[in-house]
């Protein structure tokens, strides 16, 4: 069996050769586009909040433009994400609240972040790496699955799997990180296969097991 120090190392170096300069997934142009979308990812796949953000971008890419649609006119263009009634809601209110508090600039502070209506931990964590490139490792249910997986946390729960994550790796490659296991997922260790039996990763941490991993949830 292998030690937590060689399967960082094995699951470090599997990562880099796959994923050297792993890209943003969500398309934007600055943090608040960024925030819109990944508030729009909530239960949706980013290929599809690519597809719907270009048409809402057009129409309003700054909090003052995005304050001024009505919360029906949103919704008829984020309805594909899923959650529409209550995103639509969230972006024109956090749109009105960036202008009120912030002079109309997302805040490079994830308390504030995760003040805004529709900004939990995760989406405000994703803002602090992708946005303003600060240490952070964001930690959604995919990640979470995958930290099992590779013996890397307990599974009790996504906060303790951040902190978990956060004390295994450098600080200096939490944002790379977390975007190479987003990627490694979706490529090679998903949630209805793999099962912790057919991956690179998951063979070479372990290579004798018979069953598939049985996850808990977050």
């Amino acid at each position: 069996m292998l030690t937590l120090k060689e399967r960082i190392t094995h699951i470090q170096a599997c990562l880099n050769a796959a994923f050297p300069n792993p890209p943003v997934p969500l398309d934007h142009q600055d943090p608040f586009t960024l925030l819109i979308a990944v508030l729009l990812s909530a239960q949706c796949t980013d290929e599809r909040v690519n597809l719907v953000t270009p048409k809402l971008f057009a129409l309003a890419d700054n909090p003052m433009a995005m304050s001024k649609l009505t919360k029906d006119k949103i919704y008829s263009i984020i309805k594909p994400c899923g959650l529409g009634p209550q995103k639509s809601k969230a972006i024109r209110e956090l749109s009105h609240i960036l202008l009120k508090d912030f002079n109309g600039i997302v805040p490079e502070d994830i308390a504030a972040l995760e003040k805004l209506p529709g900004v939990g931990h995760k989406t405000a964590s994703v803002v602090m790496s992708q946005a303003f490139g600060q240490p952070s490792f964001p930690v959604d249910t995919h990640i979470h699955r995958l930290a099992q997986r590779w013996k890397l946390t307990n599974g009790k729960s996504v906060v303790q799997t951040e902190r978990d994550l956060k004390r295994h790796f450098p600080k200096k490659d939490w944002n790379k990180l977390h975007l190479q296991i987003i990627f490694w997922g979706r490529a090679f260790c998903q949630a209805t296969k793999c099962h912790g039996m057919e991956c690179k990763i998951c063979v070479g941490i372990n290579p004798d097991r018979k069953r598939p991993f049985r996850h808990k949830r977050p």
